[in-house]
Order: structure tokens, then sequence, then C-alpha cells
């Protein structure tokens, strides 16, 4: 069959549905014009333009796009490195492939793929239950589209569980912003007079708006103050007014010698906490209990600098603070996400100008659900019985939920836009798992690690060849969204992600071609139309409204314009958007009623460079505070006992054996997500060195630019050595992103090393799951 046809449904081999294939990735154009698209490699994706080349899709010049209503021609280095990501060495998938039982692949046609992948995930629903079915991935950076449709498919075949890349790092901090503020928290570091930066260098992993330029300003300004907590003095560091270096994996005990001092010396905001919160005698008690003398010390922080730190927070008109993978995957990392939050609730700091805030956003990331904080009834994973925590399970009980004689095991996993045999802790344990499993499906853009691993892989384009967009808008007071156009044409083969999951929609059965037959006629009639024919069908047939996603690709895809079928599902959250912040969208400049929604779909459509689409104002944060009482809640029974056994528990760090604790997967100038496979884009550090202190390289005899074995309980590595001045002694660190292979003039080349290798499962946090990659006990011998 012609992918771009007709496509046959196994129900009833009389139907056909019409596809959007041909249409699915648009029209890119040709020429030497700027293209408006964004970056993909950090959640900020700043606006940028791409000039192709003569040959039609390299790409020749990349520069900020000062249309863009967010970054507003701001970009980082790394961005003006992307033709690696579109046109490198990383070795493309053209054709959808099936692996046999030797290993290798071989190309199959897509209705074979459909049929056969279909057939199997059915057959495991059907003999262990759809919830024996794991989805893993849904977008990294910039790709969030994909994710949308998946849960159609997830409908379709029963499947219950899914999980990705946040579950590896954020959850931990959603949970405890769930038990506190009933949403996601940000900060508002533009306006703030205090920045405080929590295992964060936004110098180099950025995740502000112009963060270099932001950073810089604070650090200009004698009337603010830049407060920087990690181990490492890092960029961000060197322009910090107070740095805290602290130990590597003992962010805990810092934070809460800081929270205690608040309350010791009397620097509460008595008023605000009166009015706002619930909670406080219960914490204040916690805290007054906090030997100050002794955390500090286990820190390796003098007292009177973390004396002077807290009271630069409490004496502040505003403060903005950002915690992030330094302390998220690490020791405590729930625990620090409570600690932090309290130190900047507890001197009054939500709701204002340079202060934490409660975005809106188009998607639902980083929510977490009432029933997932009700500790009677939350859910769990299957098998380990580990907390689910914004509908996902912890990466890292993944391969635990596998590879045991469960009968509630899961026995089939599809991965999209995801790399879990590289990216999940105990690379060796999850290529154990995947290869226990029934079946595995990869839908991606490369051969990654995963792909290798699996039984098919359907090929996607890339983010420069398809409609694409992020729901990482988290942007305040005006909130911008960005639906990427295609710079390029795709290729011949890949299909979108939108496409791929309506072809396993349909092969389950679960809608016939009349069903969508009166949305197609409402649609050409015109939205209102569209819309109240939507309604009524998904109301009547509960089948169409579990799939709806894909519905609105079949139906109303292909009549949106420039072949942006893929974006269907934003019409529904447009929609939803304007339903529920009926301001912001109105101060947007929508309007009111129900045109409002569709009058932000079709800017959204049309706004090649992004558009803003609700404007807020302070105010609203109050509103988006949903606990049951409205009220911020302070205390969380758990955190705080486990604040109180820290007294007697014995820090990391100080092992004979293991002397050294290695943070697997630091953020540098070049450095990104596993899906810039070639390394040639990395200007520096081309290898990935294990940086060391100057101390502990003299006295292990190692130089800068040489050899050394890296061993942790996991693994052993050999590794390149730069001797680093910033690094402390005990404290080394491997950058992530490496590890990956690219097609070399000799074949498949391996470069740097991979961290997962390096990393156990077991070494997590007990609340989230996050891992401990912060701070892995590891030895460091001299390569002779």
């Amino acid at each position: 069959m012609n992918d771009g046809a007709t496509m046959t449904s196994p129900s009833d081999s009389s139907e056909t549905f019409a596809t959007t294939a041909t249409t699915a990735t648009g029209t890119a154009g040709t020429g030497a014009e700027w293209k408006a698209t964004a970056c993909i490699l950090c959640e900020c994706n700043c606006g940028v333009e791409i000039r192709l080349g003569g040959d039609g899709h390299t790409f020749e010049r990349i520069r900020g796009d000062k249309a863009h209503p967010a970054s507003q021609g701001y970009t980082c280095e790394k961005a003006l490195r992307l033709d690696f990501y579109q046109n490198g060495r990383g070795e493309r998938v053209l054709h959808p492939l099936r692996r046999g039982d030797d290993g290798t692949f071989e190309e199959i046609d897509w209705d074979t793929a459909i049929a056969e992948i279909s057939a199997r995930l059915g057959q495991v629903r059907d003999a262990h239950g759809g919830e024996s079915i794991l989805y893993y991935g849904g977008g990294g950076q910039g790709n969030h589209l994909g994710g949308a449709y998946a849960s159609a498919t997830l409908a379709a075949y029963g499947a219950k569980f899914r999980s990705s890349a946040l579950a590896q790092e954020k959850t931990g901090e959603f949970w405890v912003n769930g038990l506190m503020f009933g949403g996601i928290v940000r900060a508002d570091f533009e306006h703030a007079e205090v920045a405080v930066f929590v295992g964060k260098n936004p110098w180099m992993s950025h995740s502000i708006p112009h963060a270099r330029t932001t950073l810089k300003a604070i650090a200009n300004d004698p009337a603010r103050a830049l407060i920087v907590i990690d181990p490492r003095r890092t960029e961000t560091a060197e322009l910090a007014d107070i740095h805290l270096q602290v130990r590597p994996g003992r962010d805990a005990w810092l934070l809460a010698a800081m929270a205690a001092i608040l309350v010791e010396e009397g620097l509460l905001d008595g008023a605000w906490l009166a009015a706002r919160a619930t909670g406080v005698e219960i914490v204040r008690a916690a805290l007054r209990d906090v030997p100050i003398a002794e955390f500090c010390a286990i820190s390796g922080i003098d007292e009177q600098v973390v004396r002077l730190a807290a009271r630069r927070i409490a004496g502040a008109g505003s403060v903005a603070v950002f915690e992030d993978l330094g302390v998220q995957m690490n020791r405590h990392s729930t625990l620090v996400s409570y600690l932090e939050k309290l130190v900047w609730a507890l001197t009054g700091n939500l709701g204002k100008p340079g202060s934490q805030y409660l975005p809106s956003g188009l998607a639902a990331i980083g929510r977490v659900s009432a029933k997932e904080l009700d500790r009677q009834r939350a859910p769990v994973s299957p098998v380990v019985g580990a907390k689910l925590i914004g509908g996902l399970i912890p990466c890292n009980v993944i391969p635990d939920e596998i590879l045991t004689d469960h009968p509630r095991r899961y026995r089939a996993l599809i991965v999209e836009s995801g790399n879990p045999a590289h990216s999940i802790a105990d690379s060796q344990r999850m290529r154990e798992a995947m290869g226990a499993l029934d079946v595995t499906i990869c839908i991606d853009v490369f051969m990654t690690e995963t792909a290798r691993l699996s039984d098919y892989v359907l090929p996607a384009p890339t983010q420069y060849e398809k409609f694409e967009a992020t729901f990482f808008n988290f942007e305040f007071p005006q909130n911008v969204f960005h639906l990427r156009h295609p710079v390029v044409d795709a290729p011949a083969g890949p299909l979108c992600e939108a496409e791929i999951h309506a072809r396993l929609v349909e092969a389950a059965g679960v809608y016939t071609a009349g069903d969508l037959a009166p949305l197609h006629a409402a649609a050409a009639a015109g939205r209102a139309e569209f819309a109240a024919a939507f309604a009524a069908a998904t109301s009547a047939n509960p089948r169409l409204g579990a799939v709806a996603p894909v519905v609105l690709y079949r139906t109303l895809g292909p009549t949106l314009p420039g072949g942006a079928a893929s974006a269907a599902a934003l019409w529904a959250l447009a929609h939803r958007c304007a339903m529920f912040n009926a301001d912001g969208v109105r101060a947007a400049g929508f309007g009111d009623g129900p045109d409002a929604g569709e009058r932000l779909f079709d800017a959204i459509l049309t706004s090649p460079s992004g558009v803003v689409f609700t404007e807020d104002d302070w105010d609203v944060t109050w509103s988006r505070v949903k606990t049951p009482d409205g009220a911020v809640h302070l205390d969380i029974a758990e955190l705080l006992d486990e604040l109180a056994a820290m007294r007697t528990e014995t820090p990391p760090g100080d092992d004979p054996y293991w002397p050294f604790l290695l943070s697997a997967g630091e953020r540098r100038s070049f450095t990104a997500n596993t899906i810039l496979r070639d390394p040639a884009w990395r200007k520096r550090d081309a290898h990935g060195a294990l940086r060391v202190s100057p101390a502990d390289a003299a006295v292990l005899g190692l130089v800068d630019g040489g050899e050394a074995r890296l061993s942790t309980k996991r693994g052993a590595s050999t590794v390149q050595v730069a001797v680093d001045e910033h690094m402390q002694h005990g404290h080394i660190a491997l950058p992530n992103g490496l590890g990956l292979d690219h097609i070399g003039s000799d074949g498949r080349v391996v470069t740097g090393t991979a961290p997962n290798e390096l990393t156990a499962t077991a070494d997590r946090d007990p609340w989230a799951g996050t891992p401990w990659h912060k701070s892995v006990p590891a030895r460091l011998e001299p390569v002779p």
C-alpha cells in the first residue's frame, strides 16, 4: 500500500481511513530565506532562525529570532551547532525495521510493521492485561506533540503505565509542589533582588529566560545578590556574591541549617505566613531542633557564611530560587526540594514580582493529581510499589518491574523519543530488562542504543522536518507557545508520530470509517460545526473520546493550513486554556466567549515565531494555589521525619574504600541530551574528560590530558583527566550526553564514557525514586 494513500482497518477490510501522511510534515520551502524555528537543547526552547545552504538541507547559518516573544533574539552557543543534529553522523533510520533472532535488522514496509506490532501488543494485552504494557518517552526538550498522540495508542491497547526522563529528574519536586501549592512553581529572576541557584549552573544549563544576560545583570547590580549552592565553583558561582560550596551529596544538611537560622534569628515573614500558610508552627518546631552548627560543619560551609546567606534572603524585597539536577539527582533529593521551598516560603516569596509564581500552561506537565497526593490511595507501580508522580513511574524501578516472575510484571515496552538503555541508571540492568520483554517498539529518528535492542524500530522525522512544539511553557506574566514549522522537508520513509499513532489505533479497531464520517463533514463546514459534532460524537461514543487526539488528527487535521495536521491536538488544548484562564487569554488579545479558543488556536497555527497565549497579573497566583483550602501547606510530615532522622545519619563521603563522589552527568558548554550523536558538535572537551581537583590529581599522580581508571560498584571505565581548580577535594565529575555512537570512516564509533554504565538503580530517593547520580561513590587510579 502507498503510505500516503488509504489504510485498511484490520477490523473491517472493506473500510478505509484517509491518512494525512503526505502532508503530516508540511512543506518547508526552499531558497536562502531565514526560517523561524527554535532550539531543542534545553527547556527554554529559544527562538532561532535558520538559513539553509545551497543544497537545501544544510543549516548554513543560525541566529536568534528577534520576533520570538520570549527569547527576543537571545540564544546561547549551543543552538548555533544544531546542524550537527539535523545533518550529523548519527545513524538515521529511514524505514521500519524488524529485528531477527540473530539480532540483525531487516527493512519492512509500514503496513507490515503496524500490523505485526498491533498483533503483538494485542497478544500481550489479551494474555496479561493492558497494564503489562509500559510506555516510555513522549518527547525530550523540544518534541512533545508525539506524546499527545501516544495517549491514544495507550488507550487503544489498554496500557496504563508510562514513564519519561522527567521521572529521572523532576518528580520529587513535582510531589512537593503538589503538596505545598497544588501546582508547579517557577521564579521571576529578571526582577528578583536575590537570585538563588541550588545545584544549578544556568550559565551552562540555561533553563531561565536570557540566562547569561540575566546573570550578568544581577551580578553587576550592587543592590542585588546572587547566591549559588554547588560543590563546584561553576561559571555561575564565579559571578556569585555568596558561593556555598557544599560537599557533594550534603545539600540537605546545608538547606536545613539555612531554614533553621531563619527560625532561630526571627527572620520569618510572620504577617505573610499568618495570611497565606498553614502548618507554620509544626515546621517552626521541627526547625528549632536542627543543630545548626553541626549541620553547617557536615555541609562543609562556615556557619557564619551560611548565616550571612540566610540573612540576605530574609532581608530582600524579593527572592527567586531555582533547583536543578545537581540536587534533584542526589541524596535526599525530595527533602532538598522541600527545604529549598521552605526557605523562600517562610520569607514570604510567592506571588509578587521577583519571586515565585504558578504559571499557566497548555498542558499539565509537572502537575500532580489529587489522587497521587492522597497518602491512602495514591497509585503505585505494579511490582515494586513505587509512587506514581505526575502519572509517571520512576525510571529507576523499570528494570525491577520487568526482571521478576511477578504476574503483573511489564511484558511490552513502547519507547518514543527516549533512550532508556542509555539514560536510565545501571545501563547493564536496563539492557537485560529489555531482553526479557515479549516485545519492544522504538519510535525514533536515529538508531539509538535503545533502538538496537528493540524488536521494531519505527522512523520519525527530525524536529526540523515536521510541525513540532514543546509544553515547557512557564513564562510569566506573558506565557508563550511556539508551534514550530518545518525547516526542511522530511526524506521519504519516516512518518510523523501523529500518523504512527493513528495507524496503531486504527489497527486496534477502535473506530470505523463510519464513526469519523460526520466529523469529516463537520470539519469541512467550519470550526463551529466541528466543535459541536466533536462534542456530540465523543460523548455518544466513549471509545472515540479515549483516542481523541488521533480523532482530531484524522478529522480536523486535514483542514489545517500548510500541512499542520499534527497540530490538531492543540485545538482542544487552546479551548481548554480559554475556558480555564479566560482572563489571561483575554489579556493576551483573544477576546471572550467560545470564539476565544478558536482565535488562540488560529494564532498558534499562523505565528511561526510563537505567540503570547496568556498574560497574567501577580494576583492570579492565589487562584492557582490548588490546595484544599487555598493556602500554602508548609507541613509535609514524611519529609519532616526524614529531616529529624538526618541528625543521626552518616553523610555521604569519607569512605576510604570509595574515596571520591562522582557527579555522573555534569552539564558543560558543549553537552546536551542524547539527540546530538555526532561528537563533532562539541567545540571543547571532545571526549568528555573527568574533572579532578589539583590536590587529588597530585596525590594520585594524574596529569591534565592523561588517563585514569574510574570505578564504581557497577562498572569501570578508562577516562581522560581534566585537572580543574574549580573542583574540591574528593569530588570528580563526568559530563552528560557522552558514550553515544556515530558513524565514522571505520564504522560505528563510541565517544566518551556513558555515565549510566557506572550508576546503580538501587541508589534512589525513597519518595520519588530519582537517582543519586551526583554523588556516586567511586575510586580513581592512574593508568600505568
